[in-house]
């Protein structure tokens, strides 16, 4: 969290710290309807190994009476309203960071929120950030419930956090995966004695189009293995395959694709989508490929919730949290990596190297072994 303007910093503290206090004092004396809200405001890949849930508490014998509301990002916004449309009565999209500098708007979203009368606010992400418990508290439910993390983005306002909900659920040790950690959270929520769901899953009309997909980039340049590599990767895929090469990724990707595109000569098997998609769109194109090769981002997630076959390069800083997935989720992705002593820091790496080079944990990843991998998944999947 980056703040310029402290003063209003501190406002939206005292409204999400203290004023959610008094809301949640005034609450006691009203009657709370049948409406669970759930506050979901991280990243997109976050949301894909979230949403499948929805549905499980939608028609689980606790709740199927409820409404169900959710609090998410609004960079996902168009993905939520185009696949959980029919479950979700009502949606609610913010972008986090602005607001630490937006008392005003935040007061406004959290007295919105009070008024909706929620008997349940639930908040299943494991790494709580000050905005989401502070929003899950300015709404107000009857029960609140989060989990007991130990890996708090805002990690100084935990003792405080921790007494805006009415539930703490402790994870156990070996739940490491985000998905699992979902499935956990709603298993306790739910109370029944297992949910059988087996992985993140997008249903799509698949269209099979024979195209290899590339994501050169992530929402972090660091975690990026080197563009060169990527580059060498599609050499050889245009060289030893007849597949289309389709660039994709958000619009801050169109430096690594122009890049890319304008180091190889003019091919018409060479496409570049990069900027150009909504995210419904997107979930259409990796659906449609053969194989899609990605730093660790969201396109890994869509694609295994997609089951089209997909390559995450992986460093070592979120390991087994987010990739490699478990043996027990059905559609997973192949994982290039190379491990470190040092892995599970969090992304808080102790080697110095360029500001302009990707963590180390990814520069050691080699061509040859992440070319091993898709040799592997041509070869199964031709």
């Amino acid at each position: 969290m980056y703040i310029k303007n402290k003063k209003k910093f501190k406002l939206v503290k005292f409204i999400l710290l203290k004023v959610s206090w008094l809301f949640q004092f005034i609450s006691r004396f009203r009657k709370a309807e049948k409406r669970i809200l759930l506050v979901k405001i991280d990243a997109i890949g976050d949301y894909v190994l979230f949403r499948n849930f929805l549905e499980v508490l939608k028609t689980s014998e606790k709740y199927r009476t409820y409404e169900i509301e959710l609090l998410g990002n609004k960079g996902w916004r168009d993905l939520a309203i185009e696949y959980d449309g029919q479950t979700v009565s009502k949606f609610h999209f913010i972008n986090e960071d602005p607001l630490y500098e937006k008392p005003r708007e935040v007061f406004k979203l959290g007295w919105m929120l009070f008024k909706r009368r929620y008997e349940v606010v639930l908040q299943s992400t494991y790494s709580r950030s000050l905005m989401g418990n502070g929003l899950a508290a300015l709404a107000a439910g009857r029960e609140s419930v989060a989990y007991d993390s130990d890996n708090e983005h805002d990690a100084i306002y935990k003792p405080q956090t921790d007494k805006l909900y009415t539930r703490l659920i402790d994870l156990p040790k070996e739940i490491t995966h985000e998905f699992e950690r979902n499935r956990y959270f709603f298993h306790q929520i739910i109370e029944t004695r297992e949910l059988l769901i087996k992985g993140p899953e997008l249903t799509v009309e698949r269209h099979q189009s024979g195209n290899i997909l590339i994501f050169a980039g992530s929402s972090y340049y660091k975690r990026n293995w080197e563009k060169e590599k990527f580059l060498e990767i599609i050499k050889r895929l245009l060289e030893e395959t007849t597949s289309d090469i389709v660039l994709a990724g958000g619009p801050g990707e169109v430096p690594v694709a122009s890049y890319l595109i304008g180091s190889l000569p003019p091919s018409i098997r060479l496409k570049d989508h990069t900027g150009s998609t909504s995210l419904p769109q997107l979930v259409q194109l990796i659906a449609d490929s053969r194989l899609v090769i990605s730093n660790e981002t969201s396109a890994v997630h869509i694609a295994a919730a997609c089951k089209t076959p997909v390559i995450c390069i992986t460093g070592g800083g979120h390991f087994n949290r987010f990739a490699p997935y478990p043996e027990n989720i059905t559609s997973k992705p192949s994982c290039a990596f190379s491990p470190m002593p040092c892995y599970y820091c969090n992304w808080q790496c102790k080697y110095y190297n360029d500001f302009n080079e990707p963590f180390p944990c990814l520069s050691r990843i080699s061509v040859d072994r992440v070319w091993e991998e898709v040799k592997i998944l041509i070869k199964s999947n031709p």
